[in-house]
């Protein structure tokens, strides 16, 4: 089950120390590179990502309680610099724009989408106007929470739904038809979704068991990783993504900490003492890592350090290790494994 406390109520160390929390995080937190930047002024945001061409950015706001309908949510946009160009992009009860609590977005060519509560919303991403609204099945026993959004490769969608412990699938083909992928009490409140590069299989992050699963594309679970008997390495994971070597990425929004999942599966902690570091993203094209700060109401996008694969102790790295250049290429061809 999803834990019954409320992880948006932030504990009382962070409303003491936000200030100082919030520049421990721009200072030590994150900086790998000088290509750093940090935005403030935000509400509550939740989720941070970039467009296919590394030039435009979109974090979502809450702004208020995760589950309200008070529409009052808002996207802000940025350059490709990290500069908030309009704050209020996209504004719940501004110009007919139905916008509650928006947090998980994907990207699709010209079309932002949204995770709104029960409804997923397909925005212009360049004038802001509403050009797709798709409603999901509810019940008189089961409520719709819609977390996040990933985009296939072919153009499919997939949303998590937390509160249900469901997968859906959307074809935006199929004037955007809605299937249940998969739904099991495994997924533990899915939250973070995101598709591997190499597989194109679904990976998801459980909200309420500190797991991370895999998905076919016939909706097969197979769990990856999770919490074992003696160790709690993971709490509560919010966000997952992968860079353009197949390495993937998770945000832990209650241990504060970012870890690093190489592709033999070695887990590092890449970051740590993070205000409640929630959806994140990966830029591929300029190899960024962007995190919301939930709890401190600011954001950080900086450049990452990304060893490729593990390397035995006492083995020279090299530029390829860390993500500057591609990785050599091979004699033989990798398989499909993770």
């Amino acid at each position: 089950m999803i834990p019954s406390k409320n992880l948006d109520d932030p504990p009382l160390f962070v409303k003491f120390y936000h200030y100082l929390l919030l520049l421990t995080v721009l200072i030590l937190g994150l900086t790998f590179r000088g290509e750093a930047a940090q935005i403030t002024g935000l509400e509550s945001p939740n989720s941070f990502v970039g467009d296919s061409s590394g030039k435009e950015y979109f974090i979502s706001n809450i702004n208020g309680e995760p589950e309200a309908r008070d529409n009052n949510g808002f996207i802000t946009k940025l350059n490709a610099e990290g500069k908030i160009i309009h704050l209020k992009f996209i504004q719940g009860g501004a110009a007919d724009v139905l916008l509650h609590a928006p947090k998980g977005m994907a990207v699709v060519g010209p079309i932002l989408y949204i995770a709104d509560l029960d409804q997923l919303k397909g925005f212009d991403k360049t004038t802001g106007k509403l050009v797709a609204t798709v409603s999901f099945p509810t019940s008189a026993h089961t409520r719709v929470s819609l977390t996040d959004v990933a985009a296939a490769p072919g153009g499919m969608l997939y949303v998590s739904d937390q509160a249900a412990n469901s997968i859906y699938r959307i074809d935006p083909s199929a004037d955007h038809r809605v299937d249940l992928l998969v739904h099991d009490e495994r997924l533990a409140g899915p939250a973070g979704i995101a598709i591997h590069p190499r597989t194109n299989h679904l990976i998801t992050v459980s909200r309420g068991k500190g797991k991370i699963l895999e998905i076919t594309p016939d909706g097969q679970l197979t769990e990856l990783e999770s919490n074992g008997f003696f160790t709690g390495r993971f709490e509560n994971l919010s966000g997952v993504d992968f860079d353009q070597w197949g390495n993937m990425y998770v945000s832990d929004i209650t241990k504060g900490k970012i870890w690093r999942m190489t592709r033999d599966h070695r887990f590092q902690v890449i970051a740590e003492y993070l205000p409640a570091p929630a959806d994140i993203s990966i830029d591929r094209v300029n190899n960024l890592i962007l995190v919301p700060y939930h709890y401190v109401h600011a954001a950080e996008m900086n450049g990452l350090e990304t060893p490729t694969s593990a390397k035995p102790k006492g083995e020279k790295r090299t530029l390829a290790d860390y993500g500057f250049i591609p990785p050599p290429s091979k004699s033989e061809p990798e398989g499909t494994k993770k």
